[in-house]
């Protein structure tokens, strides 16, 4: 797959909410627990993880929620404040946030290359073995990180 030139841009539902991603993320990959199941409305959410200093917010207000993970970590949800439209996570993890691939405005460029949660996943979701696949959430993204360069190098 091939990057797009950066930065490009992303948003929610109705507009309102505009985001910039100057640079390309450190990973895209999908996450099957069943947070990002009941979030997403989906079997799956794809996240990307972006330095923080490569995202920018170009307009909207955002609405916030404080989700308590099974770890005990606060996860701050931001969503459109109309629309309420998932945009991204603020993880415990500083200097990253966790975006939603879908939120793009093309999202072509963006194939996942790995899954968390694979235990949660719906029973009827196939996983790739060949990507960087983790049964339950990761605390070291470097796998994810890894297979997202290799990625890139493949073209």
């Amino acid at each position: 797959m091939t990057l797009p030139v950066f930065p490009v841009e992303g948003g929610c539902q109705c507009g309102a909410a505009r985001y910039r991603l100057k640079a390309s993320p450190l990973s895209v990959y999908n996450c099957h627990c069943k947070d990002c199941q009941r979030f997403s409305g989906a079997a799956w959410s794809m996240s990307m993880i972006v330095r923080d200093e490569d995202f920018e917010l170009l307009s909207g207000d955002i609405a916030r929620y404080e989700r308590r993970a099974d770890s005990g970590n606060v996860i701050s949800m931001n969503f459109c404040a109309h629309c309420h439209g998932w945009m991204w996570n603020d993880p415990p993890l500083p200097g990253i946030k966790v975006g939603r691939a879908g939120t793009l405005d093309n999202m072509d460029w963006a194939r996942p290359v790995g899954n968390i949660w694979t235990d949660s996943k719906a029973a009827w979701v196939e996983i790739d073995a060949a990507l960087a696949n983790f049964p339950k959430g990761i605390v070291d993204r470097t796998p994810l990180f890894d297979a997202w360069t290799r990625s890139q190098q493949d073209f």
